[in-house]
């Protein structure tokens, strides 16, 4: 908690972004919607795809799909479309690397634990199953939280009431 204390009040998501957020949504244009569904369509494929989700010729899943892998694939195939729509409606920012670490994370986070090369590497499959796999919910969260924190950015962006913080000197 003391790290995020640092950090003025007004960068922190707060309940004041949610009208900003449908102001912003309200204001998407056919083709702001248009973009907000291929890349969503994207990315229920390529993480889909690479997580083995659904049957597919290129990847095998050893274990079980979660329940809480469907909704982090949803959920991530959700935001990032409505963040992809947004550079439609304004193209400059610097989110997209929130956007792309939380779909890596998300990727992470959906896999097949002793899919994972690294972490198999690292601590074998006993310990994919026994302490990777058990974690991956908080990853998936972790992802949700980074893609959610670049919508709320790209919103306040977009509305004017982004602030400026002081640079480090």
């Amino acid at each position: 908690m003391a790290f995020l204390q640092q950090f003025p009040r007004s960068v922190l998501p707060s309940r004041q972004d949610l009208p900003l957020l449908g102001t912003m949504i309200r204001a998407f244009t056919p083709g702001a919607w248009l973009a907000a569904l291929l890349a969503a369509l994207f990315v229920l494929v390529a993480v889909g795809g690479t997580t083995a989700i659904f049957q597919n010729d290129f990847f095998q899943r050893m274990t079980p799909v979660r329940p809480q892998d469907y909704v982090i694939w949803l959920a991530t195939a959700l935001l990032v479309g409505l963040l992809a729509g947004t550079f439609v409606l304004s193209r400059a920012s610097e989110q997209a690397g929130k956007a792309v670490a939380g779909g890596f994370f998300a990727d992470v986070a959906i896999g097949c634990p002793i899919c994972n090369k690294v972490v198999v590497a690292v601590i074998g499959s006993s310990g994919a199953l026994t302490y990777f796999g058990p974690l991956q919910i908080f990853i998936g969260i972790g992802s949700l939280g980074l893609l959610a924190l670049a919508l709320i950015l790209r919103a306040r962006a977009m509305g004017g009431v982004c602030p400026i913080l002081a640079p480090a000197v």
